[in-house]
């Protein structure tokens, strides 16, 4: 297949650059200049230029406090800009790979949440891309959305590049404890995706799937995870969100439920703590 990856300079569409070298594919990365999400009108008429079979959508608007105060770029690039992808997508018959985030959901609930558990956003960004889900399904059946959480990578900005730059300027640090989730290696996210592409019933199960890596951790134990791996010496504090208020609300809880991926496509997923310490052996 050709396949079309877009938004390539994000920490995502970098971690597939890294991985597609020895692939039966041909791939071809294109950054915001070449395909601008920001002007949802244009989509058409620029996908016109390149040739592919599939597109990856790793473009997205992600200041989750900004979007706060520009919903309307927000909503332009998320939900827009998708809902033009994914109708040239049906209408030329391509197929999609959209990913999506865990910031669809409140978090005012205990258990993994499964792919079939009903959104409720409490934030501008979780709005954005719930509605750019909605757009995918409703135009563009034959896709896959991949929800994610707490992606991470070596590059771009992200809670580890922000926590390494931090504990290297400061003696002591709070992080919250009180938000529950899992750091998901962008790494082991794009792994994934290659591997589900060349699945043989690939073309067989469209459909939303949550991925994010094995375990629970709060913010705080990423951070400590984080201070150990890379040796930092430094004292770490546990507050609450009380204590840390930002613009944008965040879930309080939001594992994901990957046993669908699981049992689709045998997808081996790592543990947050060994995707953290592979991505750190990298840095």
């Amino acid at each position: 297949m050709n396949i079309l990856v877009s938004g390539s300079n994000g920490q995502l569409g970098n971690e597939f650059k890294k991985r597609v070298k020895d692939s039966q594919h041909q791939f071809n990365f294109i950054t915001r200049a070449e395909l601008d999400y920001s002007n949802s009108k244009d989509i058409a008429l620029k996908l016109n230029e390149f040739k592919f079979d599939l597109i990856i959508n790793c473009a997205a608007y992600t200041a989750v406090d900004k979007a706060e105060s520009e919903p309307k770029l927000a909503f332009e690039i998320n939900a827009n800009s998708v809902k033009a992808l994914a109708a040239y997508c049906f209408d030329h018959q391509k197929e999609l790979i959209h990913i999506s985030t865990d910031f669809i959901f409140d978090g005012n609930c205990y258990w993994p949440i499964s792919e079939t558990q009903d959104a409720n956003p409490v934030s501008v960004y979780g709005q954005s891309k719930w509605q750019g889900e909605c757009f995918v399904k409703e135009y563009c059946p034959k896709s896959y959305i991949f929800r994610t959480s707490w992606l991470y990578s070596n590059h771009g900005n992200n809670f580890l590049n922000t926590m390494r730059r931090l504990m290297k300027e400061k003696d002591e640090l709070g992080v919250v404890y009180d938000q529950i989730g899992t750091p998901t290696y962008a790494g082991a996210l794009a792994e994934a995706i290659l591997l589900i592409i060349d699945h043989e019933n690939f073309k067989e199960n469209y459909g939303v799937y949550n991925y994010s890596n094995l375990g629970v951790a709060s913010w705080y134990d990423f951070a400590a995870q984080i201070k150990m791996f890379g040796g930092f010496d430094l004292q770490l504090n546990a507050i609450n969100t009380a204590s840390y208020p930002t613009p944008a609300q965040r879930p309080s809880y939001s594992v994901l439920d990957k046993s669908k991926l699981q049992s689709v496509f045998g997808i081996n997923i790592p543990n947050w703590v060994d995707a953290l310490k592979d991505c750190m052996k990298l840095i």
